[in-house]
């Protein structure tokens, strides 16, 4: 059953709703799956934070005029498609790939992905995968801040520890 223009209307609210809360869209090839299979990556998405939804095209294209900036995803947005909304750029990617190992599938396949700006095509899932999360990014900078602290301190410490041992053993002699 078609949809009526109010619902398609309410569709590509919601849509533009969720673009602009989660800026990484993978656009996503589900054909083929099992419902069960389905049904698992779902709750997979689910379970990681991921928005994961079935869209009709036009209506994702539509959506996306209204956010601006996915004119580069509109060649994508063929055949059945699924969309992936994510704050995370790797997240997405790390689903499909332990979920078409685990169900030994190649699908979902990744039609186009688009982060922070960037679009990454058809072959660019392991690249995507392998991005450090926000998070990480983070805790890396704040170990890069921190080693020279804990140098400084590492060295005074063990100069400290020198000093007092000579110092001991300096009263050991005169005692």
């Amino acid at each position: 059953m078609p949809l009526t223009k109010s619902q398609k209307a309410a569709e590509i609210d919601e849509l533009v709703s969720l673009i602009k809360g989660a800026p990484i869209v993978y656009l996503t090839d589900f054909a083929g799956l099992s419902v069960k299979q389905a049904t698992a990556l779902r709750n997979q998405f689910r379970e990681q934070g991921v928005q994961y939804r079935v869209v009709k095209n036009t209506l994702l294209k539509r959506a996306m005029d209204q956010v601006g900036g996915f004119s580069e995803l509109y060649d994508h947005l063929n055949g059945p498609t699924a969309v992936a909304l994510s704050t995370e750029p790797a997240t997405a990617a790390r689903v499909i790939k332990s979920f078409t190992a685990a169900e030994n599938v190649e699908r979902p396949e990744l039609k186009a992905a688009y982060v922070d700006g960037a679009i990454f095509g058809t072959g660019s899932l392991d690249v995507l995968a392998a991005l450090k999360s926000r998070q990480e990014i983070i805790g890396d900078i704040a170990g890069l801040l921190l080693a020279p602290i804990t140098s400084v301190v590492g060295a005074l410490t063990g100069v400290g520890a020198t000093l007092a041992g000579a110092v001991r053993t300096i009263s050991e002699r005169e005692g």
